[in-house]
């Protein structure tokens, strides 16, 4: 009776708002069968199609939540509107790429909730039920608000968000090496540091005295050039 029920149930939390900026929010209503549904995935084949009879036979996911559990992955980017497959399908059933996968779903399916806060993965339940309210307008003790909180965190258990990490370090490691610092810098313990070449100029002004003394001036310039004009 209770899967019967589950049928009729959205699964899809609106906000409050109108237009195109109403927030879609999926979820079901027994979150459990997203674990059991994305284990299931991973074992069996590829089928042509998502169908309700694949969900329920050969994922073992029956009546009414089976329906949910149809719906569900194609909201969340896992098939296509018409049932196909999609590439994210196949990246949940390789082990390397499956996290990645799932946090890719998650991106999809709560677009809203990553556009207010692109960490939202990592929030608290507080922070994340918090997060869902702000954008829908549900109550806070609402069944909607409640069933899409458990189904992001039942999904984000599988999720890995590493990726981002790892294209940021593959773009640093491809980085150019820094260029050998040219002659005329030294190294003093960890510092480098500029040593031009110092030119310090003079302005002499002579007062000359008035005479026809041609020694008197002689006297005077070879005193200059001894005492001044030295090169070091």
């Amino acid at each position: 009776m209770l899967d019967d029920q589950a049928a009729f149930c959205s699964t899809t939390l609106s906000s409050t708002g109108s237009g195109s900026d109403m927030a879609n929010l999926p979820y079901v209503t027994a979150t459990g069968n997203i674990a059991k549904a994305i284990d299931a995935i991973k074992k069996a084949a590829t089928p042509p199609k998502v169908s309700g009879d694949f969900v329920k036979n050969i994922l073992g996911i029956k009546g009414g939540s089976g329906d949910q559990i149809t719906s569900f992955l194609k909201k969340i980017g896992l098939a296509d509107a018409g049932g196909s497959p999609t590439e994210l399908y196949n990246k949940l059933r390789n082990p390397t790429t499956s996290g990645e996968a799932i946090a890719e779903c998650l991106r999809i399916a709560y677009q809203p909730l990553f556009e207010r806060n692109e960490y939202v993965y990592s929030l608290d339940d507080e922070a994340l039920k918090g997060l869902i309210i702000d954008e829908t307008g549900n109550a806070d003790d609402s069944n909607p608000v409640k069933m899409a909180l458990s189904s992001f965190k039942a999904l984000n258990e599988f999720a890995d968000f590493s990726g981002r990490s790892e294209i940021i370090e593959k773009q640093t490691a491809t980085l150019p090496e820094p260029e050998a610092p040219p002659a005329e810098f030294r190294n003093l313990g960890q510092v480098s540091v500029q040593s031009p070449k110092l030119n310090i100029g003079y302005n002499i002004h002579l007062n000359l005295p008035a005479t026809d003394d041609i020694s008197v001036f002689n006297a005077i310039f070879k005193s200059l050039k001894e005492n001044l004009l030295i090169d070091d």
